[in-house]
Formats: C-alpha cells, structure tokens, sequence
C-alpha cells in the first residue's frame, strides 16, 4: 500500500508538538501523535541529528545505489514529522526555540532531569510565558525519587521493573523482551497523557508538565503478574512460553515446527482433547478443570507434547479453528508480513521517498482504526534539517536572508 498526503489530516489537525525526544520512547509518542493528524516539528541538532538516524545498518538504501544516514531503528518512530535543526545549547537557539513555541501547543523532550533547565527550557521557565503549554518530560526515573539523576535505558527499566524476572525458560537466565518494550509502552503511556492534558487545556485554558519515567511504565506493565504477587505473596516465576494462570497455554511442537496453543477455558480444552485424540485427558480428574491443571501442569504439558508431533501445524491450525479453540502458527516476519489478515490490515505500509531506492520507503502501519477520522500518512521519516527553511518561513515569516545568516552562524 502506497500512501500519500492527499488523506484527511486527522482527528488531531491544529495540535502543533514541538518534538525535542530522541531514541525511541519519545519518538514513539510524537509518531503516534503524527499519525493522528498533530504537526510534529522534530529538533534535531545540526549536523548530528537523533543518535538513531545512525543506528545501522542496515539504513534505507538511497536512490544513486548508495546508502542513505537514516537506519531501519530511525525509520520505525519518525514519520509525520518536519525535521528542523537548531542548535539551543546557544542562547540565540533558545530565543528561536520561544519563538516556535508561540505557535505550538505541546513540548516534549527525553532529556535527562535537569537536561532542558540548564538551557533555560524547563516547565518552570516556560510556565509562565505560555500558560497553555503540555509539556511532556520523559526520562528513566521520572522527576523525582532517589533515583531520577540516572540515566535511563530500555533493557535497565525491563530488569528493574520485573520483566526479566518472568521472561525466559524456567532454568534459563532472564530475559529482556525482544524489543524495546520499555521504551515504546512508556511512549504510548506520554501519547495518552498529552491527549488528557489537552483536553484539560481546552476546557480551562491551563497548560500542564506531564512527567513519565522508563521504569515507571515498565512496572505498570507486569499488570496479572504483579497482581498475581500481590493476591498470593508468591513471586512469578518465567515459565518461558507458558501462561501464568492458564493451562494449556503455551506453545507445543508440531511435525513441521510449532503452534501456540490458547485454551482460555474447560470447554476448549475439552475440545482440544478430543480433536488429539486424548479425550480421556479432559475427564481426568487431574485435569479436568483449571486449578487441576495449574496444579499438575508439568505432568499434564509431559502428556500433550507427546501428541501434537502427529499433526502439522497447519492441521492444527484447521482442526482447532473448526472447533473454535484459539490457536496460532509461529511466525517468522517473513511469515508474519505474508499472512493475508496482516496484509488486509494495512500494517506494512509504503511511503514516498524520492531520495530512496525505488522512491520509496517501507514502514510498519499504525494498528488503530478510526471510522470517521483514520489515521494518516503525510510524511515520510524526515532526512536531517529537510524542513527548516520550511517551518521557520512558514511559522516566524523568516526570510531567505535572515534564514541564511542563522545557517552561516551554525545556528540551524
């Protein structure tokens, strides 16, 4: 699917973000915001730019067969948005950065505690001259406790905030998830903030500092496990593919490779049974319900994967769907991005990049869904500064010259 910038703007055309994240939790907030029609001004510094843009490779391959300085991990959290270069380590930057920020509705940064104050750019310095402005501070501690000097990083929040402690095999080490859940789950938990503080702004005209930390979001997601610990006292253990309250809910080999198998309820693993041919491990009274099953889940697991080599993946798949118990194939991305609900669903998505191999640029599909206002996709990930003469005419009427004389002076 080829999109272009001929689609409405979204529910959130006129919110204007100044963007001053970086990495990947704040980047993931202001793209969702972009996706939902926000005017995202990125602030990059000259020259540098985010560290991810070099993050590879593999980067986005340009059109003379060469490479282009955006990578795959910049690529993923940058579209919809105008990249504009300004140096605010200099007084003279942050006079522009004021500037801009008469015409914007939210600030967001990821910088650590203190990052912006020094500069003159913190909520307190900013308060007062613009009253109406959501500011978003996400770092990895948040802004206060014993900890908030720290610096913060995804895989440090996932061992901190619990995690590790149930991601993995049984008798393995602990495991980080595969990607940077911290990062983006703390991302989605800002993008949420910055809409409620929005709508409080609209309704009082009062502006407000929203303030997240990695391990904040981190822990807020263990969700059933923590309360599974604060119900019993009893700390989670990793269990690798297994549920924590479910039995059988894991992923069991086939004779071609594997499935993962849901069965929420009795009926469905009845049902389950039967289509196995064990019907007797339904009715089992150590198994038939499921505190029977939790309490014997290693002897009960022992049994079933002794069955489910004698079908392929693909007949349990069939066989299960038939009888309306949850299962799935184990996909592979390549797997992933070829199964026909994926693809119907749009979430691998082509953008025009005329500076790309081809003119384009391949990127994931926001998952949400809007009847009346859909998401949509104006923007390609930015190249460095590509909108600066572009957003400093059209929002502060600066003119070729003086444009000119702030590029000579290192400014932008």
């Amino acid at each position: 699917m080829t999109t272009s910038s001929s689609r409405p703007a979204g529910p959130l055309a006129g919110i204007r973000i100044l963007d001053m994240t970086r990495i990947l939790a704040g980047p993931t907030c202001a793209q969702l915001l972009g996706d939902l029609g926000a005017d995202v001004i990125k602030i990059e510094r000259p020259g540098v730019g985010d560290d991810t843009r070099q993050w590879g490779p593999p980067f986005l391959k340009a059109a003379d067969g060469g490479e282009m300085k955006e990578s795959a991990y910049y690529l993923c959290v940058n579209r919809n948005k105008r990249s504009v270069t300004v140096d605010f380590s200099r007084p003279e930057g942050v006079a522009l950065l004021k500037r801009l920020l008469k015409h914007c509705d939210v600030l967001a940064h990821n910088l650590k505690v203190g990052g912006l104050e020094k500069f003159g750019l913190g909520y307190a310095d900013l308060k007062d001259e613009f009253p109406g402005l959501v500011y978003c501070a996400i770092t990895g501690f948040g802004q206060t406790g014993p900890y908030k000097d720290r610096p913060g990083y995804d895989a440090l929040a996932q061992a901190m905030g619990g995690v590790m402690s149930v991601t993995g095999a049984p008798d393995g080490e602990p495991v980080r998830v595969g990607v940077g859940i911290s990062d983006i789950m703390c991302g989605m938990y800002a993008s949420t903030a910055i809409l409620a503080a929005l709508r409080h702004r609209d309704r009082t005209g009062e502006g407000q500092m929203i303030d997240l930390g990695l391990l904040d979001t981190t822990v807020a997601w263990m969700s059933n496990e923590a309360l599974n610990y604060f119900t019993s006292g009893n700390l989670p253990k990793r269990r690798g593919n297994q549920h924590a309250n479910i039995v059988p809910y894991q992923v069991f080999p086939s004779a071609d490779g594997y499935f993962y198998l849901a069965a929420g309820n009795d009926g469905q693993y009845a049902r389950f049974c039967a289509f196995a041919g064990v019907p007797e491990l339904a009715t089992d009274p150590r198994y038939a319900t499921n505190p029977k099953r939790l309490a014997n889940r290693d002897e009960l697991v022992a049994r079933l994967e002794q069955v489910t080599p004698n079908k392929t993946t693909r007949e349990w798949i069939e066989g299960l769907e038939q009888r309306n118990v949850p299962a799935a194939p184990v996909y592979n991305l390549e797997q992933t991005f070829a199964d026909p609900q994926i693809r119907h669903r749009e979430m691998k998505i082509e953008m025009d990049q005329p500076l790309a191999k081809d003119g384009k640029v391949a990127l994931l599909g926001n998952p949400i869904k809007l009847s009346e206002t859909p998401v949509s996709y104006r923007r390609p990930p930015p190249t460095l500064g590509q909108h600066t003469d572009e957003v400093l005419f059209e929002l502060l009427d600066m003119d070729d010259a003086e444009r000119a004389r702030l590029r000579e002076d290192g400014l932008i």
